[in-house]
């Protein structure tokens, strides 16, 4: 580099993790409230590889570049629930009998409750629309775990429905980030 450049400024994934994050959780959220259904759930499915899993995935790697542990270790692990997800539900869910499935399924989201109740203690010293969406998001797989065990589908769409606020409020810092950074000054508060 010649002198008096700078280096070029580096793009900050962040906003790209959480966009993943907050549309595959939204269609996520759509179909435990009951408002889409049947096959169409699929979409899930293939937003659960490609945005929610992959894109967050990469954002979470490019977080350990950046040298930031909460941000890799958050987006890289959600890209990796992503896709779990996703295998889960292409490869083996359809195997297992439905007894089965709700205790294994059950588990699975309380165990990512514990995961994010211990990222959201580390949101408390992070900026309030950090800390909002990973307490809604433990709330989200508190009561999906429960609905999950009990087998009651009013929890699941109360489940869906706080998941659908996690969703906005991940869109919201994502939005924040991405607006913030193109005006060059703090237009969107959080």
């Amino acid at each position: 580099m010649a002198q008096g450049q700078s280096a070029p400024k580096e793009a900050n994934p962040a906003p790209l993790g959480l966009a993943g994050f907050a549309l595959t959780t939204f269609v996520l959220s759509l179909a435990n409230m009951g408002v889409i259904g049947g096959s169409s759930v699929q979409i899930v499915v293939a937003l659960a590889l490609g945005y929610g899993g992959l894109a967050q995935f990469c954002a979470g790697m490019w977080e350990f570049k950046n040298g930031n542990t909460f941000g890799a270790t958050a987006f890289s692990s959600f890209g990796a629930f992503w896709l779990s997800y996703a295998f889960f539900v292409w490869f083996f869910a359809g195997n297992m009998k439905p007894e089965d499935a709700a205790g294994a399924v059950g588990t699975f989201l309380l165990a990512w409750g514990i995961f994010t109740f211990y990222m959201w203690i580390a949101t408390l010293k992070h900026p309030r629309t950090v800390m909002i969406i990973f307490l809604l998001l433990w709330i989200t797989f508190l009561l999906l775990a429960v609905a999950e065990y009990s087998g009651n589908g009013t929890i699941k769409q109360v489940g869906g429905f706080v998941g659908l606020l996690t969703a906005i409020a991940a869109w919201y810092a994502s939005a924040r980030a991405v607006i913030n950074d193109s005006f060059g000054r703090e237009v969107l508060p959080g």
